[in-house]
């Protein structure tokens, strides 16, 4: 990654966030920013927006790259376990919390990750509820195609207007009924009473490398992670007693290469469809991040290599 631009109005807010597509250098980026603020004198962490990151034992898929930290402190990576099922309503919770503690001891932080609706619902404190699995529902969900679940779900978040949809709850049945879950419980619920005061003043970045490049990079860092064992990591896994239907639930690396050791894909097919796979859930991260835009964020793209 080129030298970075330091400038003065990254720090002058409550909170700086880092975002862009996967493989976008994100990570680093933000570590050299951490580093610039700590050589003013003032104390700076990273915090994690990254849906899949949560998870011990999912590192290589992940892209957890923890050296690249380095020195700097780094929070809600490995916070739950391989095989559950974290929600945005837990890392809106966590989030709070680590905000919270990083401002009572004034210190810097700086907001990192691919998951842009983790990023926005935080950011712009919405409303979100909590709500347990209910059995029945499921039970009556699951006679349903695939395409009249996100017709259901497209019909309900238009109705209620919550928080746009993340296009990653089409990618399987059991995400979109979740969704489908929470939204038929929205009414139910009563709203929050909430004395959690979040930040007021956000900067935002957008890492924007072009998609030639940023396709690129995505190649090659697939290559790295399968010879650095990626298909070993998710054996193991396999072997602690996760099910396999718990790891195609993450999605991309998780859901291939489960599919190819449980022997549904050949090594080839995976390879070839993953990278694919990857490539259009860059896209879609772009377009979630114009999204954000039209809803009225303003945000500083930087081009980068």
């Amino acid at each position: 990654m080129a030298d970075v631009d330091f400038k003065r109005e990254w720090t002058n807010c409550d909170m700086l966030v880092v975002m862009g597509p996967t493989a976008s250098g994100k990570t680093a980026f933000a570590v050299k920013i951490a580093r610039w603020v700590r050589s003013m004198g003032r104390e700076c962490h990273i915090i994690s927006a990254d849906s899949r990151q949560v998870y011990r034992g999912m590192d290589i898929g992940t892209g957890k790259d923890i050296a690249e930290y380095g020195e700097i402190p780094y929070h809600l990576i490995d916070i739950a376990e391989a095989g559950e099922k974290y929600d945005l309503f837990r890392y809106k919770k966590d989030f709070q919390k680590a905000y919270s503690d990083l401002k009572k001891k004034n210190i810097f932080p700086i907001l990192c990750g691919g998951s842009g609706l983790y990023i926005e619902a935080v950011c712009k404190d919405y409303d979100l509820k909590e709500v347990a699995p209910d059995p029945e529902l499921r039970k009556e969900l699951e006679q349903k195609s695939l395409e009249e679940l996100v017709s259901m779900l497209t019909d309900l978040k238009a109705r209620h207007r919550t928080i746009p949809h993340n296009n990653t709850d089409f990618d399987t049945k059991k995400r979109v009924i979740r969704a489908i879950e929470i939204e038929l419980a929205y009414d139910k619920i009563p709203q929050r009473e909430e004395s959690f005061k979040g930040p007021q003043n956000v900067h935002y970045i957008a890492l924007n490398p072009d998609r030639e490049r940023r396709n690129q990079r995505i190649d090659t860092r697939l290559e790295q992670r399968l010879e650095s064992g990626m298909v070993e990591e998710v054996k193991a896994l396999l072997d602690r007693g996760i099910k396999p239907e718990d790891l195609i639930y993450y999605g991309l690396e998780y859901k291939f290469l489960t599919q190819y050791i449980t022997g549904e894909i050949s090594y080839d097919y995976m390879k070839e469809h993953l990278a694919i796979a990857i490539h259009q859930f860059a896209k879609r991260q772009m377009t979630w991040l114009r999204g954000m835009e039209r809803r009225g964020i303003k945000i500083e793209w930087i081009k980068t290599e």
